[in-house]
């Protein structure tokens, strides 16, 4: 950062917040991990140059052999890691993914059928408020009342009487496993395609820790920088005979030019992913989420679902007599960083809400196992059981800060 510190010492400076931030405070955000050595240099590598607008072989630029050698490798990597015949590492986003399935598929007021975003659901899956609510006719499938779990009889009884031309399926506030074989069956038997977003969990699914909808749904979109400790991008696997038609979505239909530089830093984290360590990471990642569950209901906070299966945990926080918002700004003063969230049957607004979602990948990323996440789950107790108790909140503050000097930020990779 010498170059950078040299010439905008303001920038400079508040990265070196952001670092400071990081290492002395605890990442619990969900959709949130820290990467490698490894990946940042990639990600911070002069591949940023070049415009590559096309794909392999079919640029529309010269100069672009290395890239295209770069790009091919990050396919070649994430198929390998999933076992899947097609992929396409050109989407910005998971979103982007996820529109570019859509555009490649249905057609201006087809009609679409996910998961309610107040009840575990994604924006780009067909929010009022998103391109997709706006664009296609949305239609939506929650959680059972009693279990606050997906109830597939009722999610089938729905897609027969809806019709939809499509069904989506991934959350990114679920806590439970997914079954994307009933998914598919669901959708084969209304004549839909059927895409799984697995975004949150494809370093579960990729490692056998949840199960896998590649080679299973008709698409799998995810993102690159959740459970899969990658660069913040997106990227879409399906069967070769779906191949053409998502790259020519993907490419000249959402996006322009790539960014090669964060292709670069996908096919890194693939190649870390490939690890038998990333097995035991993803493994570790659920250990932590469910230790920390036990911790949360032995201290008395309600989970949605009862539990979790896999990375998160959605609390409902109305038996506290606190909403979401409060408790995230609350423990952001102690130094440990989650999100408010929505969950089912929500009453409040989604910049309030009732419910507060936690994760682990970043922490188990960081080398933390059980043994911390009781230690962390009972300072969230702590210091939500009275939100007022000043001394409490600064107490945990630096307990946290010399819990997180033990663990160093960057990711061990074996």
């Amino acid at each position: 950062m010498s170059y950078l510190a040299d010439f905008d010492p303001e920038i400079a400076g508040l990265i070196e917040k952001e670092r400071l931030r990081q290492v002395n405070g605890l990442e619990l955000i969900a959709s949130e991990n820290v990467v490698s050595k490894a990946v940042l240099e990639a990600m911070g590598s002069i591949m940023t140059n070049k415009y590559a607008e096309g794909y392999p072989g079919k640029r529309y630029y010269g100069g672009c052999e290395y890239h295209d050698m770069v790009e091919n490798i990050a396919r070649d990597r994430l198929c390998t890691l999933f076992g899947a015949e097609h992929a396409n590492v050109q989407p910005h986003s998971g979103s982007q993914a996820n529109q570019a399935v859509y555009f490649a598929y249905l057609g201006h007021k087809d009609k679409i059928m996910s998961q309610d975003l107040a009840q575990g659901g994604h924006l780009s899956h067909g929010s009022p408020v998103n391109i997709t609510g706006k664009w296609y006719t949305i239609t939506h499938y929650g959680v059972d009342k009693e279990t606050e779990m997906l109830d597939y009889a009722a999610i089938e009884e729905m897609a027969r009487k809806e019709r939809p031309k499509m069904i989506v399926c991934g959350a990114s506030a679920y806590s439970r496993e997914i079954d994307f074989k009933a998914f598919q069956e669901i959708a084969d038997s209304i004549d839909a395609y059927c895409m799984a977003d697995i975004a949150h969990i494809a370093g579960l699914c990729a490692t056998g820790q949840h199960q896998t909808s590649v080679g299973v749904t008709n698409f799998t979109t995810t993102t690159t920088h959740k459970t899969l400790r990658g660069p913040r991008g997106g990227a879409i696997m399906c069967n070769k005979e779906y191949a053409q038609d998502i790259d020519r979505s993907v490419f000249p239909g959402m996006q322009g030019g790539p960014l090669m530089h964060t292709i670069t830093a996908k096919a890194v984290c693939f190649k870390e992913a490939l690890h038998p360590a990333f097995t035991d990471y993803c493994r570790q990642i659920v250990k932590n989420s469910q230790a920390m569950a036990a911790t949360l209901t032995e201290a008395g906070f309600d989970l949605v679902s009862g539990g979790t299966d896999n990375h998160l945990i959605l609390l409902d926080l109305t038996n506290m007599g606190i909403t979401g918002l409060e408790a995230e700004n609350t423990l952001g003063n102690a130094g440990i960083t989650v999100n408010k969230n929505t969950i089912p049957r929500e009453t409040r607004s989604p910049f309030v809400t009732s419910g507060l979602r936690i994760g682990t990948p970043a922490v188990t990323s960081r080398g933390m196992k059980e043994e911390e996440m009781v230690q962390i789950g009972e300072w969230i107790g702590r210091v939500l059981k009275d939100i007022t108790d000043t001394s409490t909140i600064a107490r945990v503050q630096e307990e946290v800060k010399a819990l997180a000097s033990g663990f160093p930020l960057y990711p061990e990779i074996a």
